[in-house]
């Protein structure tokens, strides 16, 4: 079938939740797919800062080969070899203490909610209300729902799950404000990734750690999009002089195959037990077989300091472009946003006609997350594409 065939039978049967953009791809290699009519693209999007390693890596590849021909799923009733294995290096690499597996971000971030709460109730302690910020976004599920703080997700959803206290975020005075006695945690996302590749002041993040620990509060990092080597370090919060008590990963962790996992320190991790949280396919032999792989890979210091040097000449570059309607380049490592005067949803079709592909963070955000592998050379091409899009873009 073509794009025009696939398009036309996706219509048809798939559930209308996706405005799709119009190419259907079918291969890919590195940094490169191509779609159902042969054409190929540059991409820039990564399954949304999902396939940290390219399409279809050999090292994954193998991996998922040799544990399909072995076993592939028996559920949590019984202990899973390479899922051990993994939560072993997630232990080793992060400095927390225990990890909870599942099978996407939205899924973690439900683990690390539920664990707050569970850890103040076992302590007997009536605190169970979560802080959360304007512009995050946590997850489609109705309680990640109600934690995200954009109106646009929440519509025609009500009634929202309570217990989600949301505040302006890089505002120090604004969350003391909203901190209470019910207060059990406070999540935040390092880098905003859905409400526009806004980064998170680091001193507010150190004094975010600092609040927590003055208050008996457990500190929340949402890593799903911004982990596993994404700014340039394995875990975001390794950036800065401290680390959150809960983590929650998915995208990167699979490298393009789904698996999410939520990480504790020992004090938070204390507040499960057997049957409070559960699921059946979460870290499964095929998902953790191809995580060991992407962790191993991502966890060198030679790969992330690679990614750091991509990351800042990329942004150098993207702040060189001389279009008087950039306003700024915000993020860190290989998640990058572009920030412009106007909606960018026009420019995205352009650069995709020329064999770009870029996406949206906001309206106005041109958001970049190649995979974490994509070369120099790669890098100056995609430059060169998007300055020629520029070129055509229209007011």
């Amino acid at each position: 079938m073509n794009n025009q065939d696939i398009m036309a039978k996706g219509q048809q049967y798939v559930m209308n939740t996706y405005g799709r953009f119009p190419i259907a791809p079918v291969k890919g290699q590195g940094t490169y797919l191509w779609d159902a009519d042969g054409k190929q693209y540059l991409d820039f999007v990564g399954g949304i800062a999902v396939c940290a390693l390219g399409h279809s890596p050999q090292i994954l590849v193998e991996a998922l080969n040799r544990q399909a021909h072995e076993l592939w799923h028996t559920s949590n009733l019984y202990w899973i070899q390479p899922q051990v294995e993994l939560a072993e290096k997630l232990v080793k690499t992060s400095g927390l203490d225990k990890v909870f597996f599942c099978n996407s971000g939205a899924e973690a971030n439900e683990a690390a909610i539920k664990l707050a709460r569970k850890h103040f109730y076992r302590r007997g302690i009536e605190k169970n209300e979560i802080i959360v910020f304007n512009n995050s976004f946590h997850g489609r599920t109705l309680t990640t729902v109600s934690a995200t703080g954009q109106k646009k997700y929440q519509e025609g959803f009500k009634p929202l799950c309570p217990g989600f206290i949301h505040t302006d975020f890089n505002d120090l005075a604004a969350v003391k404000k909203t901190i209470s006695e019910k207060t059990a945690a406070i999540m935040v996302e390092p880098i905003q990734g859905e409400g526009g590749i806004n980064p998170a002041d680091g001193q507010f993040l150190l004094d975010l750690r600092k609040l927590c620990d003055d208050n008996d509060i457990l500190l929340i990092f949402d890593e799903v999009q911004v982990g596993m080597g994404r700014t340039g370090f394995l875990f975001a919060y390794q950036g800065y002089d401290m680390a959150p008590d809960i983590v929650s990963l998915a995208k990167g962790l699979g490298g393009g195959f789904p698996i999410g996992a939520m990480l504790a320190n020992a004090k938070a991790a204390s507040g499960f037990a057997p049957g409070d949280h559960a699921s059946t396919f979460g870290g499964n032999f095929l998902a953790t077989a191809v995580g060991n792989q992407v962790i191993s890979v991502l966890s060198q210091p030679e790969f992330l300091q690679d990614v750091q040097k991509k990351g800042e000449y990329l942004t150098v570059a993207l702040g060189k472009i001389e279009d008087s309607r950039i306003q700024r380049v915000r993020g860190k490592g290989l998640i990058l946003g572009v920030d412009f005067d106007r909606e960018v949803k026009e420019l995205i079709n352009i650069c995709m006609a020329k064999g770009l592909l870029v996406l949206s963070a906001g309206p106005h955000i041109l958001r970049l997350v190649p995979p974490l592998t994509v070369s120099m050379a790669e890098i100056d091409q995609a430059l060169a594409l998007l300055k020629e899009a520029l070129a055509e873009w229209q007011d």
